[in-house]
Parts: structure tokens; C-alpha cells; sequence
């Protein structure tokens, strides 16, 4: 579970205008097909513009890069919202702010692959549950970027701790739970304003006991077979329908049962029109829209594996997996992801065979792709905290992991996972310049985010209460700034 987005920035910070156009470096996105562009039509796409920022210059710093480099006393040049330049004794530009990280590491701006921020914002009352619309099993029709309200305080809490960038999920309640949405972490009244330009949807689906239990009593899925299937049955109406909306000349030129006129899909819902539920997954299908999956044990996670066969989809990430280090070969062969917990266990059966190692194991096979997840408005906060136990543990373990590797599972593998690593999660020229200055080794319980950059602009200083946003929500509320993270 979790909470959404932030505060209120400085003003003259949050109405500034748009700075800087994308680097002709950067790769376009492929065309798509018209039947795939009707299922991923935006009817309410990202308003989000970077804030207008002077050039800065970060020197003689540590950097951990995300690509698994370490560079000692390197700067970062940060310039119309991109990283310009990584490298020692770096010139410094025109107008430029220089800042002074001696002794001090910066590191790619974090990201949190699964936060329910502004969808189960804080106060945690009924009147802000928006994060589970437990009313069927199958819901991919909802979005919850509609949920999002952006005055979450939990959004400047988690700006404090350096993330960047983050994933906002519906809850687990239903088998398929509905679209996620990936927001930039910057102040702002819309949703809109913080949805990350180009980022794709992800689709969440629940595995094992949380949709039995909600609907256990309410006719049902009550078993785990139940479970499959009902994710069958939405991807069979979702494979109808994809072949109805198919342009004629790709139809085969015997007509098969499920393309007849005559006949309605197995749930009897779409009518012949557009239908909100199967556009969601048969974006899915088409590879538009990324697999999310709440997943804890090692045997469902292999069904789910191979559902997504059955159907052609392919999953991104396994979310919460306390069981992934059972099967972290084929994770890696597979090339899905592990997005998990550094030591929550046995809070319930499925969650009983967990072990510290989890991520590390995870992360051991040549292209392991582990990824440190929150799942909580208070562990969104010290993430980087979050992966240095997952080190501390590994290494006890007999496995030594390096911060420059480490820092992967909350930046360039979360990236990737989002379809976002083009442009963020790796400190390299081109990329946003989303970047955390660090007091010292970001994996020291004794350091703290200093400042962090969002598409090159300090948006958040822990020394300068100006630059340390505040919800309007806690306006008047008699809290510091960072909603109590000092």
C-alpha cells in the first residue's frame, strides 16, 4: 500500500515555464500500429514541464552512475534539464551554479517502482481509500491516475529521501487491478502536471491470497484456481476482441468462432463497441502497456509466467516475490524483474518463506534485474536504506556487493521495469537530469539526501527551507517542511 505525491514547491519554482527540448540523441518512440494506438489512446495526457533552471555544476564528487560505474572525484554538469557532461575537472559554464561536493556522493534520482501515493494519501481516512475498486475481480477499466491527488504530503516526504520519479499502483484487491500510472515527483495541482511525458502504462494483476480473500465471500474467486481462471477469461474476451478491432486485411481468410458477428466474447460485455476493460489488456498484448504482478510464491509466479506465455504478453516485474530467489534464474533468463521488499516477511502464509538474501540472490545471475520497492508511504522515504540492508545481509551471506551495483535496484533496474531507462536512471549525458546529492555514501544510515535535481532544477534543499515543499494540504498545520523527515 501507499501514498502519492507532494507539495507545493516554491511558487515562482512551480509556474516556471518549460526549459529544455529533448537531446536529438535521444531515440524516438517506434510508431505504432493503428490497431495497437486505439487500445493506448491518451484522452488525458502529461501537462508536465520541466522547471526553467540555470546551468549547475556538481564537483569533485563520488558518483555512483546507475550503469554500474563508480567515479571518485567526478563532477556533473546538469544544463536545459539534461546531464550535459560526467567526468573530472569539468568546465564550468556560463551563468552556472557551482556546488561543492567534496566529500559528498550523487547518485541518479531514485525511483519507486510500487507506491500507492496519492491514491491512499495521507491522512490515511475512507475518505482518501482510492487505491482499490473492489467491486469485481477484473477491473483493468480503471486508471489510477484518477485516484492520484497530488496534495499528498507523502509526496514531499518522498522527495526528501531522493526519489525522483515513482510508479503509482491500485492495490492488490483484484485479480487485475487496473492501470498504474508513472509520475515525475514535483509539486503540482493535476496529475497531469506530474505524469512522466512518454512513460507507458503498467497494468496491475494480484496473485494468491489477497483477491481470495475480498472476494472469497462475494461469489467468488475463492481458490487460487479460481484465480487463473479468471485471468484466462479476461485475456480470452481481451484476444476477441483485439481480432474484432484487427484491421480487415490481417483477419485469416477463414473466419474462426470467436470472429463471428453472431457470436458475443465469453463475458458478453463489449456490445460490439469499444469496451474499456479489454483496450487495457489488449495493450498488454500488444507489449504497449507493461505486466505488473503482486506475486509472493515461486509456484505462482511460474503460472503467471506462463499465462503471459499463453496469451503473449510479457511481465515486467514481479512485485513483493518473497520466494524469487527460488527461481531467480529464469526470472533472469525470462528478462522480468524482481521488485521486492529488503526483509518484510510471514505477515501472512504466502509471505512465510522469505529470506534476507531474496534481492541479492535475485541480482546474482549475469542479467538479474533486482529491484528495491516500497510499498509504503514510510519506507518510500529511506529506500536507499532500504537496499543498504539488503547489502548488510548479502554480505553476511558470503556476498559482497558493491554501491555501484547496489544502486541499480532503486535506479536504472527500476527504470528499466517502467519502460523509462532512455531517459532516466543512469547518470549519462542526454539523460533528465534527475540526480540526488548525498551527504556521504547513500547507503549509511547516516546520510540523507542534501539536494535533489528534477530535470536539472533543485527542487528540494535540506538546507534551505525555501526549496523544501510543502502540500498545500499541510499548509498552516504546524509540521517542518519534509512532513517530519529531518
Amino acid at each position: 500500500m501507499l501514498r502519492p505525491i507532494c507539495a507545493a514547491l516554491a511558487v515562482a519554482l512551480l509556474c516556471a515555464p518549460a526549459s529544455a527540448a529533448p537531446p536529438t540523441t535521444e531515440p524516438s518512440a517506434p510508431a505504432q500500429p493503428a490497431s495497437a494506438s486505439r487500445f493506448i489512446a491518451d484522452p488525458y495526457p502529461s501537462t508536465y514541464r520541466p522547471i526553467a533552471s540555470t546551468p549547475v555544476l556538481l564537483t569533485n564528487a563520488t558518483v555512483l552512475t546507475g550503469a554500474g560505474t563508480r567515479l571518485d572525484g567526478a563532477d556533473v554538469l546538469l544544463q536545459d534539464g539534461r546531464i550535459v557532461a560526467v567526468g573530472a575537472n569539468l568546465a564550468v559554464p556560463a551563468g552556472a551554479t557551482r556546488v561543492d561536493a567534496t566529500g559528498k556522493w550523487v547518485t541518479p534520482g531514485l525511483i519507486d517502482v510500487h507506491s500507492h501515493l496519492g491514491v491512499y494519501p495521507s491522512p490515511g481516512v475512507q475518505a482518501h481509500s482510492d487505491g482499490n475498486e473492489a467491486t469485481a475481480p477484473t477491473t483493468p477499466n480503471v486508471w489510477a491516475e484518477h485516484s492520484v491527488w497530488p496534495q499528498d504530503p507523502g509526496f514531499a516526504t518522498a522527495l526528501a529521501g531522493g526519489i525522483t520519479s515513482l510508479q503509482i499502483l491500485p492495490g492488490s484487491a483484484n485479480l487485475i487491478g487496473g492501470r498504474g500510472v508513472t509520475l515525475k515527483n514535483v509539486p503540482a495541482n493535476t496529475y497531469q502536471a506530474m505524469k512522466f511525458p512518454g512513460a507507458p502504462w503498467g497494468v496491475k494483476m494480484a496473485c494468491g491470497e489477497n483477491p481470495k480473500r475480498v472476494y472469497g465471500n462475494k461469489g467468488g474467486p475463492a481458490t487460487r484456481m479460481a484465480n487463473v481462471a479468471g485471468y484466462r477469461a479476461a485475456f480470452i474476451d481481451a484476444s476477441e476482441y483485439m481480432k474484432k478491432n484487427a484491421p480487415k486485411d490481417t483477419l485469416p481468410r477463414k473466419r474462426r468462432w470467436w470472429q463471428s458477428e453472431e457470436t458475443p466474447d465469453s463475458g458478453g460485455d463489449t456490445g460490439g463497441k469499444r469496451d474499456l476493460k479489454l483496450d487495457t489488456l489488449a495493450g498488454a498484448m500488444n507489449g504497449d502497456i507493461l505486466v505488473h504482478i503482486h506475486c509472493y510464491r515461486a509456484d505462482e509466479m511460474t503460472t503467471m509466467l506462463d499465462l503471459a506465455k499463453e496469451f503473449g504478453f510479457k511481465v515486467a516485474a514481479f512485485h513483493h516475490g518473497v520466494e524469487a530467489y527460488k527461481l531467480a534464474d529464469r526470472l533472469a533468463a525470462d528478462g522480468v524483474c524482481g521488485a521486492l521488499w529488503a526483509d518484510w516477511w510471514g505477515f501472512k502464509m504466502e509471505a512465510f518463506d522469505g529470506i534476507q538474501e531474496n534481492i541479492a540472490l535475485v541480482d546474482r545471475p549475469a542479467n538479474g534485474c533486482a529491484i528495491v520497492h516500497s510499498d509504503s508511504e514510510e519506507g518510500i522515504q529511506r529506500l536507499n536504506q532500504e537496499a543498504a540492508k539488503v547489502i548488510a545481509n548479502a554480505k553476511r551471506a558470503g556476498m559482497d556487493i558493491a554501491p555501484e551495483r547496489a544502486i541499480r535496484w532503486v535506479t536504472s533496474n527500476a527504470a528499466k521495469s517502467l519502460g523509462i531507462l532512455d531517459k532516466t536512471g543512469t547518470i549519462e549525458p542526454g539523460k533528465m537530469g534527475d540526480v540526488v546529492l548525498w551527504s556521504g555514501n547513500p547507503f549509511s544510515v547516516y546520510t540523507k539526501a542534501e539536494q535533489v535535481y528534477v530535470d536539472g532544477a533543485r527542487v528540494f534543499d535540506r538546507n534551505d527551507p525555501r526549496l523544501q515543499p510543502r502540500s498545500d494540504f499541510m499548509l498552516g498545520q504546524g509540521v517542518p517542511a519534509t512532513g517530519g523527515v529531518q
